[in-house]
């Protein structure tokens, strides 16, 4: 981890541009984030063209749009979303991709019927398709009429669809469809992306061209992801939006195998708000050199082979994720399917009011902190892609669940939104974090954890307990685990190990402490998301050896290397 203190993500999304599922936007403010460009604003004597043909198309279909025994659309929606985006990719010290990438995607919504009950089912979630990428507004007022069109027609098929398949159902649904929400003005300064990137083109290919200090390399890469995103929102209820953000993510990616086949990996990623927090070229190279020693030492450390259950302490680095996975993808008010009695879906569906984490713990979500530790938040924004503006959310008290985060689909004792409806361009709103902050009412220093690790092993007459530095994959596993020997407190490398039941009970009954060291985890996703979380500790998780089979090892050498130029 960079002492710079900026999260290393371990699963980030293949973006790909010309996919539009895969595209990730929120509207987020950029604030000192990105650079601003002279850009029209609310209060600027000439108005922004995209804004303009968006409202004038948008007064059309209010207007016009009406078919023969189909009721007129009671919400209307345009959003348009402009991407610009650089990335560039080096392997083995050359590089083997670069390309920037301008692109708009508009998303068209159509909603037929009323609050209450309507069309936003199946085909009639939307519409998405390309923009024109210059200011052309006849072309662009095309491309959402005819968006509209295709919109209000699946609406249309989609409404009696829903009937019929709520008429199996005796009970009536004890909640609208779609939340109301006030009309919302606001127009930000636009974004883009300000920077040279040859220093950066030259980091990928130095620090790739480190393996040629460790022949037993399988793979190194690093990659370069710089994303500048702009907003445009428009609704029937008269809400007008326009907003940026920007994200600098740089990646490295390796592994290798030990002697006996076991794979080993290492896959630290940087993501910020501005490219000067992000490790610098030199920086980011000294870094791999040193991700590149951990592999050295994974090969040679002793594999777990006991069968341990006792304290295991957490880096804030390997605690932020098992936060925005247990924690933060599990207070989402995400409706369930028809039928089904639950509030919601995922592990605290059921959970509402009741204690899902320790009593010393809380966790809010704050989309309008722009900062925290001097770091700034990629997942901060002043409203969401719903036009509602964010707002501070307390989610767990005490360690008891007292909301759900909300877009503007409402579920059962939660009417109303409270901001949290994100989207990537084109692709339909669904509740997210923006900013998850976790905090304790107890927190002792980084020694008083070790200290403490060391005192339940004594009284359990265990010689070692565990401390995790790192997390790799979707199933929480140690990429760099650690035995804290209990005499000395002196700290031995193993490898090969997994975790047994470490999941939301176990946070909720086997958390014993947290740290006073938060860490800002900035995290690129299908929307930007940051996790604030501080080192943990657990006095009984099952430690165990990965049952994963080892791989062959290469059949013959690597080639002879050529001298670097």
């Amino acid at each position: 981890m960079s002492a710079l203190a900026i999260k290393a993500l371990r699963s980030p999304l293949p973006w790909i541009l010309f996919l539009l599922p895969l595209f990730s936007a929120s509207p987020a403010r950029a604030q000192q984030s990105a650079t601003v460009a002279n850009a029209s604003s609310s209060k600027a004597a000439s108005p922004d063209p995209v804004l303009q043909a968006m409202r004038e198309e948008l007064d059309r279909s209010k207007s016009h749009l009406k078919m023969d025994n189909v009721p007129a659309p009671y919400y209307i929606e345009y959003r348009l979303s402009d991407v610009e985006q650089y990335d560039a990719e080096a392997a083995f010290g050359a590089l083997r991709e670069e390309q920037r990438v301008h692109q708009r995607i508009v998303r068209v919504v159509v909603r037929v019927g009323d609050y209450k009950q309507d069309s936003y089912y199946g085909p009639g979630v939307g519409v998405a398709t390309l923009g024109p990428v210059d200011d052309d507004a006849t072309t662009l007022r095309w491309q959402l009429w005819t968006a509209t069109d295709s919109a209000y027609k699946a609406a249309s098929e989609a409404l009696a669809m829903k009937r019929a398949a709520l008429r199996q159902y005796t009970a009536d649904q004890p909640f609208d469809d779609f939340a109301h929400a006030p009309a919302l003005e606001s127009i930000e300064p636009l974004v883009k992306l300000n920077f040279d990137p040859k220093p950066w083109r030259d980091a990928l290919e130095k620090s790739t061209d480190l393996f040629r200090n460790d022949l037993k390399l399988e793979s190194l890469t690093a990659s370069a992801r710089f994303r500048a995103v702009n907003q445009y929102f428009v609704n029937s209820e008269g809400t007008v939006m326009r907003d940026g953000y920007v994200v600098y993510l740089l990646s490295e990616d390796a592994s290798t195998q030990a002697a006996d086949g076991m794979r080993l990996e290492r896959s630290p990623y940087f993501t910020a708000a501005a490219i000067k927090e992000l490790p610098t070229p030199e920086e980011f190279q000294a870094n791999t050199a040193k991700m590149l020693d951990t592999l050295k030492a994974l090969r040679d450390a002793p594999v777990v082979d006991e069968d341990y259950r006792g304290p295991v302490l957490f880096s804030p680095d390997a605690a932020g994720d098992i936060f925005n996975g247990m924690v933060g993808g599990n207070i989402l008010g995400k409706r369930p399917r028809p039928g089904e009695s639950a509030r919601t879906t995922g592990d605290y569906a059921s959970n509402y009011k009741s204690r899902v984490l320790p009593v010393f713990l809380s966790v809010e979500d704050d989309p309008t902190l722009k900062t925290f530790a001097g770091k700034t938040l990629i997942g901060s924004y002043d409203a969401d892609d719903e036009g509602v503006r964010s707002v501070k959310v307390p989610v767990i008290a005490d360690g008891l669940l007292v909301n759900y985060l909300l877009g503007r689909e409402p579920i059962r004792d939660f009417p109303e939104s409270n901001g949290h409806g994100r989207a990537a361009p084109g692709q339909p709103a669904s509740p997210d974090i923006g900013t998850l902050i976790v905090e304790s009412k107890e927190p002792l220093s980084p020694d008083q954890l070790k200290q403490k690790l060391m005192d339940i092993c004594r009284q359990e007459n265990k010689a070692f307990g565990y401390y995790v530095e790192t997390l790799g994959g979707s199933d929480y596993e140690p990429r760099l685990l650690y035995r804290v020997y209990e005499k000395d407190g002196h700290q031995e490398l193993v490898r090969g190990a997994v975790f047994d039941e470490l999941d939301t009970r176990a946070l909720r009954n086997e958390l014993v402490a947290a740290g006073n060291d938060p860490l800002v985890g900035n995290r690129e996703g299908a929307v930007p998301t940051t996790v604030i979380a501080p080192s943990i500790l657990f006095d009984d998780l099952e430690v165990k050896r990965t049952d994963a089979k080892n791989a062959k090892l290469p059949e013959y050498p690597s080639p002879d290397l050529i001298p670097a130029h």
